[in-house]
């Protein structure tokens, strides 16, 4: 178990916030894009462990950032809510398979809902950062991000920046109820990249909340896409 002290604390929204978490040894974490720490919240009368996706890049170095939002009766969220800036959080890893550390080797498209952008943000990062260099294939990447408010789009700015300078790049936000977001998603991944052409090369990397993520990898499965070229992680 490692300390790492809240550095600096960011509100996307009333109800999302990121946390900026310094290892107290002072020893970079070292993570692949898409993997997570265990954090230890220690709630009156239990201790639990709850997995944080880590948001930042590998790159930016310490602090690292977790993101999160408030969930109905979620104990170990508003324990982080009550965090402040000198507060020290306990965890563990990095962990999860769930990983993207190399230039794609063919088109690839992420897809993900709310605060699920945390593992994909640094995903999308390194593909492109990989993309470019000499030698490598300028495969194309596609970022379809659902949420059901403009300001649930987090980091929009960011990504509509990286699409303006990476030509091979294409960042799509949909702004769609809660209740309806993945009858969306599963709709476009449908229309998109089933029925539009028999292309099954591509690489999905899907990230959210529930059922419908599995619904959403069936479908892309059932449709000839490789097992292993769609992978997810569900919430």
């Amino acid at each position: 178990m490692r300390g790492a002290i809240v550095e600096r604390i960011f509100d996307h929204t009333p109800d999302t916030r990121s946390l900026f978490l310094s290892p107290i040894d002072g020893t970079p974490i070292g993570f692949i894009p898409g993997q997570f720490v265990s954090l230890a919240i220690t709630l009156d009368d239990e201790t639990r462990t709850r997995p944080y996706t880590i948001a930042s890049r590998p790159e930016d170095g310490s602090p690292f950032e977790i993101c999160f939002n408030r969930v109905p009766d979620g104990r170990g969220a508003a324990w982080l809510f009550e965090r402040k800036v000198g507060d020290i959080i306990n965890f563990t890893g990095p962990w999860g398979t769930f990983t993207l550390d190399s230039a794609p080797a063919a088109e690839v498209v992420f897809i993900a809902e709310s605060t699920a952008i945390a593992p994909i943000r640094p995903m999308v990062h390194r593909a492109i950062a990989a993309a470019a260099k000499p030698a490598k294939p300028s495969m194309m990447m596609t970022l379809l991000y659902a949420a059901p408010s403009p300001d649930h789009i987090l980091y929009r700015a960011e990504f509509e920046t990286l699409a303006e300078r990476a030509a091979n790049f294409h960042f799509e936000s949909i702004v769609v109820p809660q209740t309806q977001i993945y009858h969306r998603l599963i709709a476009e991944a449908e229309r998109r990249w089933v029925h539009a052409d028999a292309n099954r090369a591509r690489q999905f990397y899907l990230c959210g909340v529930g059922k419908g993520v599995i619904t959403l990898r069936n479908l892309l499965r059932g449709a000839g896409y490789e097992r292993r070229a769609v992978h997810y992680e569900q919430w």
